[in-house]
């Protein structure tokens, strides 16, 4: 591994990612978990098995915190709007900008990333479930689904029942409804992702889709989302390997220099 010189922390609502980079802004080690009531904790036991499994000396690297508890990490040295770090990200990544549309476990952006990595415009959902990994996952844990199967389950139909519910709670009722009508389980969860991906078309149309189209968040792992929004835009999206970790690879960019 080369050497380390800046760490890129996204605080998430469901995960905590952690991203290291050299100064090419080359991606040498990163680390994804579930994210822990105590974030603060879990953070610093992450940078110690950073220092410990890894070899890293972190005294003396810059972190740069984003996401909804990066106040929580006192290791960081600044801390970037979710915003900023995910149009430098991707930007960094690809070699140019584009309308990224981020999905995550509570809350889904758009933004339009300049030819620059500048963010040109967005909006943001963070007031409601729909639209984003939530209305999945309650979905998945009432039916008792794990969350990586759903993608598969949607794609495995060539039947889709509309779920009309544009809130996570009334949908996931309309669901148990729809399967004690007798609807077959596949059809309906291929309906949720339609409904899920609707919304963040919405968002799109709402900035105006300034092309190419760009995926990142843990959401847009699950293939069905990928290919409903190829479906619902027209446009094929360009996905990075680990979509999730944008957020913290953009941080870890703003790391390398005194840029906010």
């Amino acid at each position: 591994m080369g050497q380390v010189a800046s760490i890129g922390i996204d605080a998430g609502s469901t995960a905590v990612k952690i991203v290291g980079i050299d100064k090419s802004s080359r991606i040498l080690f990163h680390i994804t978990e579930p994210t822990e009531p105590k974030i603060e904790e879990q953070v610093k036991r992450l940078l110690r098995k950073i220092e410990t499994e890894l070899g890293v000396d972190i005294s003396g690297i810059p972190i740069t915190a984003t996401g909804y508890g990066s106040s929580l990490i006192l290791e960081a040295r600044k801390r970037v709007t979710e915003i900023t770090c995910h149009a430098k990200g991707v930007f960094t990544y690809f070699g140019h900008g584009g309308t990224l549309v981020d999905i995550g476990g509570q809350d889904s952006k758009v933004i339009v990333v300049g030819n620059r990595g500048q963010v040109i415009d967005f909006v943001m959902n963070d007031k409601c479930a729909a639209g984003t990994g939530r209305f999945l996952e309650t979905t998945a844990w009432r039916l008792k689904i794990p969350v990586e199967e759903m993608g598969k389950l949607a794609l495995s139909s060539s039947q889709e029942v509309p779920i009309s519910s544009t809130c996570a709670v009334f949908a996931e009722s309309e669901v148990i409804s729809m399967l004690a009508r007798g609807k077959a389980l596949e059809a309906v969860i291929r309906g949720l992702h339609r409904a899920l991906v609707k919304r963040v078309v919405a968002m799109i149309d709402n900035v105006g889709l300034v092309s190419p189209l760009i995926l990142s968040g843990g959401v847009v792992c699950n293939e069905a989302v990928q290919k409903m929004i190829e479906e619902e835009t027209g446009v094929k999206p360009l996905v990075p390997e680990h979509p999730q970790l944008m957020g913290a690879y953009g941080a870890a960019i703003m790391g390398l220099s005194e840029e906010v």
